[in-house]
């Protein structure tokens, strides 16, 4: 079998044996786990109002997704999107509130993502410049930022921006709101998925772009692969540190266009909880390649809203669990192929 039948295999076989898991899991609390799959999958994919809220779960995943994977690529761990995520949706709020409802949509909806992609990047390339400047681990300083990220957000929203008696922003002005993908004919039944959509596969087939078929994406790699060896060919090692973080950063930020600009219309705190953590798990499947960021996306989409759809049959915590084991045996199947390579060598 070759590396890259290996490398397809793999996720597939670490899928396999998460559900397998999960099924006699749900054996042991007396259900059959046949029947709560088939009510799962007929909920989740078998319905255009469940297959609307899968999409729309996945569409924040492929951002964050990418905010991992990209960095991963130039040998780097972002553990921040949920910090990122945090800042960009706040600021895309603030300025969405803020400027005139006059404002054309073009304008509006740019300014929007503009500020999100902003906010969320210099966010990312805080941990960037601590690397480079200090040498600094990402994973820790991603970690802290992210403590960082909420308690600055908490207090500015209770303090001064919030709406009096809620725990809401205002509303963004009208032309910056994205439309629901169902009112182009109805077939998602107000499922709250929105255009954002277009734009996270769009992220992720210019994530695919910069990383595997331009010459920074090159350099990027070439950085993950060996930073001495990259550092010795001139390549300029700190510049793609901090760019790839900054970069993670405004893609982590860009989920405001599916929470802020596509559904709610304005910033609530926990909107954006635990998307930037799933981003983790999302890329790891995909092997940190943007061209399966998407599918394994949708996976964890179809999870997430899975277990809500079956929780009066069992705990939705099940579903969490296969999301666990999916990634365990991502990382195992990983750490066993590394193991042979050398042993081979």
């Amino acid at each position: 079998m070759t590396q890259k039948q290996l490398a397809l295999l793999t996720p597939v076989l670490a899928i396999l044996v998460a559900f397998f898991i999960g099924g006699l899991l749900i054996l042991t609390i007396g259900e059959n786990p046949i029947e709560i799959y088939g009510k799962m999958f007929q909920r989740t994919l078998g319905t255009p109002y469940g297959f609307g809220q899968v999409l729309y779960r996945t569409t924040p995943l492929i951002l964050t997704g990418l905010a991992v994977a990209i960095p991963f690529q130039a040998g780097m761990f972002n553990i921040g999107g949920e910090g990122q995520a945090l800042i960009g949706t706040f600021a895309c709020a603030l300025v969405g509130a803020w400027i005139p409802s006059s404002t054309p949509v073009l304008l509006a909806v740019g300014l929007c993502l503009g500020t999100a992609a902003v906010a969320g990047g210099s966010w990312g390339a805080i941990a960037g410049a601590l690397k480079v400047r200090f040498g600094v681990n990402e994973v820790i300083t991603t970690i802290m930022l992210n403590f960082i990220a909420a308690a600055l957000v908490g207090y500015l929203l209770t303090n001064h921006f919030a709406v009096t008696a809620t725990t809401h922003t205002a509303e963004i002005v009208e032309s910056a709101r994205l439309a629901r993908l169902d009112d182009f004919g109805g077939f998602f039944q107000r499922a709250p998925l929105n255009l954002a959509l277009l734009l996270s596969l769009a992220c992720a087939a210019g994530g695919y772009f910069l990383v595997f078929k331009t010459k920074s994406g090159y350099e990027l790699r070439a950085v993950g692969l060996n930073i001495e060896a990259a550092r010795y060919a001139g390549i300029n090692v700190g510049l793609h540190t901090i760019g790839s973080m900054a970069i993670a950063g405004a893609l982590a930020g860009l989920t405001a266009a599916n929470f802020v600009m596509g559904y709610k219309y304005y910033f609530e705190f926990g909107a954006t909880s635990g998307v930037g953590f799933l981003g983790i798990a999302v890329a790891m499947l995909a092997n940190a390649n943007p061209a399966w960021i998407a599918l394994s996306a949708f996976l964890f989409g179809v999870l997430d809203y899975g277990g809500l759809t079956i929780n009066a049959y069992v705990p939705k915590e099940i579903f969490l669990v296969i999301q666990a084991l999916v990634i365990l045996f991502i990382i195992v199947a990983q750490k066993f192929k590394g193991s042979l390579a050398a042993s081979k060598a």
